[in-house]
């Protein structure tokens, strides 16, 4: 289970467009991963810029990085980002003696947007 300091170190690397951005293409990827060129294209950073978004989301454990030849991997850390839902989960409605309302419930499979309804700003 995360803690409070872990969890403010993953939010604050999540806290940029470009990052949060990067972070959802991966995300999207699922465990292949995208080249970082791949990853630059797609949030439309150069790769000096990306790179420097790529460390900081690594440096926070919400991605891995792996080399293959000459190019580099990255992929999401797909337990860190459960830990970090199950964080936030277990503080909904802690202190209150009703316990969670159907205003706060953990939404079903058919409340979640599919796919192709979550929209990421990407420049070409």
């Amino acid at each position: 289970m995360i803690e409070i300091e872990p969890a403010v170190e993953i939010l604050a690397a999540l806290a940029h467009e470009a990052r949060l951005g990067a972070f959802c293409f991966l995300v999207r990827a699922g465990p292949d991963g995208l080249t970082a060129g791949q990853l630059a294209t797609r949030i439309g950073l150069s790769p000096t810029a990306a790179s420097f978004h790529f460390n900081r989301l690594r440096q926070a454990g919400l991605v891995h990085r792996r080399r293959i030849g000459s190019q580099l991997i990255y992929s999401a850390n797909f337990k860190l980002m459960r830990e970090l839902r199950g964080f936030l989960d277990t503080e909904c409605c802690a202190e209150t003696s009703a316990g969670c309302g159907p205003e706060c419930t953990r939404p079903n499979e058919a409340e979640i947007p599919m796919k192709s309804q979550v929209k990421i700003k990407q420049e070409v």
